[in-house]
Order: structure tokens, then sequence, then C-alpha cells
């Protein structure tokens, strides 16, 4: 087992026993922490689906393997959203292989120039259509 990932997982593990808090993880992107079994002492897991075979196909996986980790809320987060057109295909892929859909992020400029400046989205721009969806879906999540 790599040490950074059983480090991890063991953290994870430590401060899910000690706190009644939300705690938040950004995993990396891929299959290789659900492998490895990082995140299975998470509750709920946000699988970010984009409009494309490769990620629907990755977030499949993904679902299957948080579900064989215990995973109790696995749900999808529609990124990058450019047409209804797009909405409708993750929504499409998700229904069958059981991931309900938590929101939707729009496809938004603003992301990539704050990502140029090396800044936060929210501070560069609060009220980017992208920005503004993530707020929404916070509160629905909380």
């Amino acid at each position: 087992m790599c040490r950074s990932h059983a480090t991890v997982r063991e953290l994870l593990g430590a401060v899910v026993a000690e706190s009644c808090e939300l705690t938040v993880v950004d995993l990396e992107a891929g299959l290789e922490n659900f492998s490895r079994g990082t995140p299975r002492h998470a509750d709920m897991l946000l699988i970010v689906l984009e409009p494309y075979y490769k990620s629907l196909e990755t977030g499949r996986r993904v679902a299957e393997l948080a579900r064989e980790l215990g995973t109790k809320h696995i749900l999808g987060v529609a990124n990058k959203v450019r047409s209804q057109a797009d909405a409708n295909a993750i929504q499409q892929f998700a229904t069958p292989h059981g991931i309900q859909i938590a929101g939707s992020i729009p496809h938004d400029e603003a992301i990539l120039d704050a990502d140029r400046a090396g800044a936060s989205p929210l501070d560069m721009n609060p009220h980017s259509p992208a920005v503004e969806a993530v707020q929404r879906m916070t509160e629905v999540l909380a």
C-alpha cells in the first residue's frame, strides 16, 4: 500500500471518529484513491461529471467503487455544462447508474481566468455563474 494513501485514509478515519463537524476533502481525480480505500470513511461522495464520455465512465466506476467501500450517499455534480443538451446527457447517463445529480455548474470563463491568475474563483469573481451555482449547491447539501 502506498504510504501517502494509507496516511490520508487513516487521518480521515481519525477526523471522522473525533468530529461531528462536516469535513470536505478534495481527492485527486481518478480511480486510484478508491482502489486504495482512501475515502472509505466518507459518508457522502460528490462525483464530478462532465459531459464527455471518459468523464462519465470514470464517474460510473467511481460510484461502483464507492458503493463497494460502503459510502452511504453518492451524488453527482454536473460540471462544465454549456447547454441543456450537456445537462440532459449527464442526467441520462447518471440515472441508470444510480447517481443522483446534486447540482449543475455551468462552463464559466471566470473559472479559467482565476486559474490562470492563480487565484480563487470566489475571490476573483464571486458573482460568476459557476461560483453562484456552487454556492446554491452547498445550501442544498448542508
